[in-house]
């Protein structure tokens, strides 16, 4: 699912470091949980995608995990409003810390700022905000998900028309992937023309879209899917209907890349009917979630560098950081490792 971002606290917060990724106990206390105890709570931003699926039955096990007690996961439902009213809904309920999964990143400010207020740590998860006060962003680098889903198709197509699928564009997810997509075919794949759908995230906005442009351009070499969870099916769907859907390896295919690692993408590229996906890890998503959660609920504050879990902490904007999990590109190669998620359901 990238706008100016306006500036936000100083980084003079963030400076002092401790093991892992450099937290420390926040002197002037935190409207947290007082040793990162309480009530949590965590919003999905939709269930229709089996990705945010996932995650969302991952997320009790990880809280429990963290030893977090959390309230049941509140689906936004696609709606920005929704989403900034259940935010407030959990805050009157006393939860000491929130992990929220923003639909909006410019719109979810207003519920950041309602949780400062009442003195609640947030983390967020898969998609940062433009601004407002978060203990940290778990996500990956999804200007890399544009740049790998480029290469991919860039490698196996010479020239030609290609379509990115985007996500919405509120959100700095659909921005970061489509804005790296189209500067690397720019730079890397020249003999390329990239066609773009709006799809915000929605399936039947995907399915019109793709419909359309397939009937204009019957002579499309590959689509990059931003989001393989609400993209694949009807992708796949409207090949067929074209009679435009050929194995991997035939010379009439057409090179589909993906985003999400759900098992129904990893089971395409085993059946030929996918390249690649990039592999976002909804299990550490929610697992480092929590994490983050616990330690700024016991006071703590956080600064730049390597994690104790593999991963990177960056300042991504001032006053925002960001612990980019890795999210590897899967293919026919690798598509039974048992380490990606999707092979764990």
């Amino acid at each position: 699912m990238r706008k100016t971002i306006g500036a936000v606290a100083a980084v003079a917060a963030l400076a002092v470091a401790v093991s892992g990724c450099g937290s420390t106990k926040d002197t002037a206390g935190g409207g947290g949980g007082g040793g990162g105890d309480g009530k949590i709570g965590a919003t999905v931003p939709l269930l229709t995608s089996p990705f945010w699926q996932a995650y969302n039955n991952y997320v009790p096990g990880m809280a429990k995990e963290a030893g977090l007690d959390a309230l049941p996961t509140v689906n936004a439902d696609n709606d920005t409003q929704k989403q900034i009213t259940d935010i407030n809904n959990l805050l009157n309920q006393g939860v000491k810390g929130l992990v929220v999964t923003p639909l909006d990143s410019a719109a979810i400010v207003a519920g950041l700022n309602q949780a400062e207020r009442k003195g609640v740590p947030v983390v967020s998860v898969d998609v940062a905000p433009e601004s407002g006060k978060v203990a940290m962003v778990v996500r990956a680098d999804n200007k890399a998900y544009g740049t790998k889903a480029c290469d991919v198709i860039g490698e196996r197509v010479p020239e030609g028309k290609v379509i990115q699928i985007m996500g919405d564009l509120a959100s700095v997810n659909g921005r970061d992937r489509s804005e790296a997509f189209r500067a690397c075919v720019k730079e890397k794949y020249p003999k390329l023309t990239v066609l773009e759908i709006p799809a915000d995230w929605q399936a039947e906005k995907a399915a019109s879209g793709l419909e359309g442009l397939l009937t204009a351009n019957p002579d499309v070499k590959g689509i990059y899917m931003q989001a393989g969870g609400v993209y694949l099916a009807p992708t796949l769907q409207a090949l067929e209907r074209k009679n435009l859907k050929f194995p991997v390896g035939d010379p009439k295919h057409i090179v589909l890349v993906s985003n999400d690692g759900i098992p129904q993408e990893l089971d395409a590229i085993r059946a030929g009917e996918l390249d690649a996906t990039v592999s976002q890890p909804a299990d550490d998503y929610a697992k480092y979630g929590m994490y983050w959660l616990k330690k700024a609920m016991a006071g703590e504050t956080f600064s730049e560098g390597p994690t104790d879990h593999g991963s990177t902490v960056v300042e991504t904007m001032p006053g925002i950081l960001e612990d980019q999990l890795p999210a590897p590109v899967v293919t026919k190669e690798n598509v039974d490792d048992e380490a990606l998620w999707g092979n764990s359901l």
